[in-house]
């Protein structure tokens, strides 16, 4: 930390440092105008680390609600301990969907503009505009590549750099999709777009397309054969696997979902009657180990629309076709966070993101 020299006499910096790394984002920057010595301490670079490292530790979830009844669309914040909040990206000046989110950035792409992305932080309202990753705009006579992934990746240790990624199938004019896929990676520090080309046989479906996590400096996204998960190293532009252990896939009817949990991948398998919980604990051997087993009893009636969508070491947030469940793996309660009461059509899971709040600067 960078020395600071304190006006207050009662308490040292730290002190400080440690109540205000605790606040809300919006209470901190409220806090900030009150004198020039909160204003360099809560920018100091030290601060702003430690801010960070205290908020990924509480794993919240972010979902777009669309009433299309009274054509309205609203941004919701559901966190088990302050409750729901509403979240807006007005400052985009633009109708957005959010397609990634990582360590408090999203990535979002323009609905009437295709082909326009933007990264913003929701909770310091700052965002840039990428520029435009190709030179002719998507159409059904230049299709190129469908964005089948959209992953965003940034390191919290370096508070400047983010990456956006754009993969998808080749589709020539008039013929399917082949197995060529078209990888293109926006670089914020050099601000531009770098393309590279490999051959994939692997599919998705809608749902575990959405949940890309980021660990270990790379992105993974699980296939639909429920066999291995796909892996990006951006650091030489390669594609990798990781492979599941066969225990995992065994029974009928099971369902799986790949989720972060304390800066480890982490498999939520869900059958029936039981929810495994397992994480990747060796990264290189790709040793995996089922740290939780959930009964299911008492939901019962909802295990056939749940879908696991944040978790920590002490809970797991999940959404049904109108919930938000909490599940708290240490008291073993389970408890509604949040129900739509409009008439949405979309099932809450169509468009929920693990989120966390962190300074992180899109600029």
């Amino acid at each position: 930390m960078n020395s600071i020299n304190s006006t207050n006499g009662f308490f040292p910096d730290e002190v400080f440092l440690q109540i205000l790394a605790r606040l809300p984002i919006k209470s901190l920057f409220r806090f900030r105008t009150v004198c020039k010595f909160w204003y360099k301490l809560t920018s100091d670079n030290y601060f702003i680390q430690l801010f960070n490292k205290i908020s990924v530790i509480n794993s919240m979830v972010l979902v777009e609600i669309t009433d299309f009844s009274a054509h309205k669309y609203s941004l919701i914040c559901v966190d088990h301990m302050k409750g729901v909040s509403e979240i807006s990206l007005d400052f985009l000046k633009d109708r957005v969907k959010v397609r990634a989110s990582c360590n408090g950035l999203l990535c979002c792409s323009s609905i009437p503009d295709k082909g326009v992305f933007y990264v913003c932080n929701p909770m310091t309202r700052e965002f840039k505009l990428l520029p435009k990753s190709r030179e002719r705009p998507v159409t059904r006579f230049y299709p190129d590549a469908d964005a089948t992934l959209v992953g965003l990746t940034c390191h919290l240790a370096d508070n400047s750099k983010f990456n956006v990624v754009l993969a998808g199938y080749h589709r020539p004019f008039g013929h399917r999709a082949d197995k060529t896929f078209v990888s293109l990676v926006y670089d914020s520090g050099m601000n531009k777009w770098r393309k590279f080309v490999s051959l994939q046989e692997d599919h998705f479906t809608q749902m575990n397309r959405n949940q890309v996590v980021f660990v270990n400096g790379m992105l993974h996204w699980l296939t639909v054969s429920y066999t291995c998960i796909l892996v990006l190293d951006l650091d030489v532009d390669v594609w990798r696997k990781i492979y599941l252990p066969d225990e995992m896939g065994c029974g009928t009817g099971n369902r799986m979902y790949l989720l972060e949990s304390s800066g480890r991948l982490s498999i939520i398998q869900i059958s029936d009657a039981w929810m495994n919980i397992w994480v990747l604990e060796d990264y290189e051997r790709q040793e995996w180990r089922m740290v939780d087993k959930v009964s299911l009893r008492c939901i019962r009636g909802l295990v056939p629309g749940i879908f696991p969508i944040s978790q920590t070491d002490e809970c797991v947030f999940l959404a049904t076709h109108k919930q938000i469940l909490f599940y708290h793996r240490r008291t073993r309660v389970w408890k509604e966070m949040y129900s739509v009461k409009s008439s949405s059509t979309l099932p809450l899971w169509f468009s929920a993101h693990a989120f966390q709040n962190t300074i992180f600067s899109c600029h």
